[in-house]
């Protein structure tokens, strides 16, 4: 009996003694990346996301709050090719921490694992906010999140190596799952090709790309610019020659202008998710696409 109890308190301070694999700190930027890195890491990481999916993801406060969390991050993920030039730069900067500043397996780009489009051949401020690196909105392609994923799992292996086999394994299930859904997609997705649309922002160029979309007119005078009324009414006059079958914003856009051209042109407003949580069917990767799909159907 004393040779029992022995063992059992061995085991018992074996087992409180023994060191604790705490869950990974990850930054995520934006909700997509936070969504990703679930699939990919689930109760192995813990995220904290800087911004929602009905805030522009351009224009974000450099906080304390998240300059604290950037501070205890051991990886940060985000979209890059200059979308949070605005604010990450001070964040990271005034955080502290070494290890996630660029170039470090602590900070991880996106951007940087997919081909770039709308990308300007030179940069002049009195065009608008133009990003040197290319139309950053890359997220909108769901075949991009296969490559992104790949590269963003390969990270987190090379982080938390202790973890390897179910970073793997979580990889695969997603990839498996995740072509299964494109090509579903797709097929849902068939009607749209080639059908005539106005975008509020120049924020649909991947989407366009993979769906076959054809984008007549943008209602921003510049990107990043609200157009005027009489901006509009040239938009409208353009539609006249030009016709098209709905006027499309994300949802963390200001309404009035879309709604202006919908009401005049006598067309559909479809408001998109744009990112993870815009809207109650948009709350992971897959209802993302799913919505957003049922929307530009619906809008047609």
């Amino acid at each position: 009996m004393k040779k029992i109890f022995c063992t059992l308190m061995y085991i018992l301070l074996v087992a409180v003694t023994a060191p604790v694999h705490a869950a990974l700190e990850v930054f995520a930027c934006e909700p997509e990346w936070e969504a990703l890195t679930k699939e990919l890491a689930a109760n192995k990481v813990k995220i904290y996301t800087a911004t929602n999916a009905l805030q522009d993801p351009h224009y974000v406060e450099a906080r304390p709050s998240l300059i604290a969390r950037a501070r205890r991050a051991q990886l940060v993920v985000c979209t890059g090719a200059e979308l949070e030039l605005g604010w990450l730069p001070t964040i990271l900067r005034e955080s502290g921490n070494p290890n996630v500043t660029p170039g470090k397996p602590g900070y991880f780009d996106a951007s940087t694992y997919v081909t770039m489009r709308d990308i300007p051949v030179s940069i002049d401020r009195s065009l608008g906010d133009l990003h040197a690196l290319g139309n950053p909105h890359y997220h909108l392609d769901a075949r991009n999140l296969l490559l992104i994923a790949q590269a963003l799992s390969a990270r987190l292996v090379e982080l938390d190596p202790a973890n390897t086999a179910f970073y793997a394994s979580r990889l695969e299930a997603f990839k498996q799952a995740w072509q299964t859904a494109i090509t579903r997609w797709e097929k849902l997705a068939a009607p749209l090709r080639g059908q005539p649309y106005v975008a509020q922002h120049q924020a649909y160029t991947y989407m366009n790309a993979w769906l076959g979309l054809k984008q007549v007119a943008v209602l921003e005078p510049k990107p990043g610019m609200e157009p005027s009324v009489s901006h509009l009414a040239q938009v409208l006059t353009q539609l006249e020659q030009t016709p098209a079958k709905m006027v499309v914003r994300s949802a963390y856009q200001n309404p009035r202008p879309s709604e202006w051209i919908a009401g005049r042109a006598k067309i559909s407003e479809v408001v998109l998710p744009f990112s993870v949580g815009a809207t109650k069917e948009s709350n992971d990767l897959f209802g993302l696409f799913d919505d957003t799909i049922a929307r530009l159907l619906a809008g047609i």
